[in-house]
């Protein structure tokens, strides 16, 4: 049975798995920067899950179906997620840098259908595969070896994931203190910086130590403006999400315990939508083997 939001929130062994995904979000940084960039601030994560969602659930038999400008700007806009112009400029970028193509046939077409690039379709396979990793360790489940041994279930699990994600204002809108890193330029890379890197066993009054952080390396590390990265962390502190302990030479930075308990509790509203899609596939794979 799969993992609820509650129960994933409630574990005490969960914020190893989100260190977890954090560092495994690091290495797909790493092997496709610009890439893995699409994933850096919710909003694009919402751009970029939905645009996936419906490239696989097109339809032959209806041509209005899959990943059209249309049907993605309809979707996010429902959901307030992004204006008409930032879904059609969000698209622009794909193309222009090749993480997507049109469907052959349909340069002319209307509407016209889009379709991922082998490059991001590995990548998608290679974070839902590091989402269920990341479950296995609490229960030591083999869901990351099943998936690896049924890509077919990908077809299945990444839509629902989707859907849910972005039906669910739980996960569509992050808590105050999250919200502030997730919806700006390449802020989920500098949480997951943080996450990956703070050590659990070393806290002082509720703080979590992260260590050194120079902040023109990470803004150039992530191709990020080094005043936007001083900003945000800026404005963290002022809330008392992060501080120094060594003030004025800021460098070494620690994360407040309040702030990663608020962030593993909305991590936990998205892993059970994954742990849910996967546990349903699963059962419909198994159903069709019989």
């Amino acid at each position: 049975m799969a993992f609820t939001a509650e129960q994933l929130a409630g574990n005490c062994s969960f914020l190893m798995s989100i260190r977890f995904l954090a560092r495994q979000t690091r290495g797909m940084f790493d092997a496709g920067p610009r890439l893995a960039r699409l994933l850096a601030s919710h909003q694009r994560w919402l751009l970029t899950q939905t645009a996936y969602a419906l490239h696989l659930e097109y339809d032959p038999r209806d041509p209005t179906s899959g990943f059209t400008a249309v049907r993605l700007t309809g979707r996010i806009t429902a959901h307030k997620v992004a204006s008409r112009n930032t879904v059609l400029a969000f698209i622009e970028e794909l193309y222009t840098y090749r993480f997507i193509t049109h469907t052959p046939g349909d340069e002319r077409r209307r509407p016209r259908h889009f379709e991922p690039a082998i490059a991001s379709h590995q990548a998608m396979f290679t974070w839902i595969h590091a989402n269920l990793a990341a479950l296995d360790l609490l229960d030591g489940g083999e869901r990351a070896a099943f998936f690896q041994a049924n890509p077919a279930l990908m077809k299945l699990v990444q839509p629902r994931i989707a859907r849910h994600c972005l039906e669910d204002a739980a996960w569509r809108e992050p808590p105050e203190q999250v919200a502030q890193f997730l919806w700006t330029e390449a802020g989920g890379l500098v949480v997951d910086n943080f996450i990956a890197r703070m050590e659990p066993e070393e806290t002082e009054a509720g703080k979590f130590l992260v260590g050194r952080v120079e902040t023109r390396a990470l803004a150039a590390d992530f191709m990020m403006s080094r005043t936007h990265l001083q900003r945000l962390l800026a404005k963290a502190a002022q809330r008392g999400c992060v501080g120094w302990h060594d003030e004025p030479r800021k460098t070494r930075l620690w994360i407040s315990q309040g702030f990663v308990e608020e962030y593993s509790a909305w991590q936990a509203v998205k892993f059970a939508y994954v742990d849910e899609a996967f546990e349903w596939a699963k059962a419909r794979i198994e159903e069709l083997a019989v």
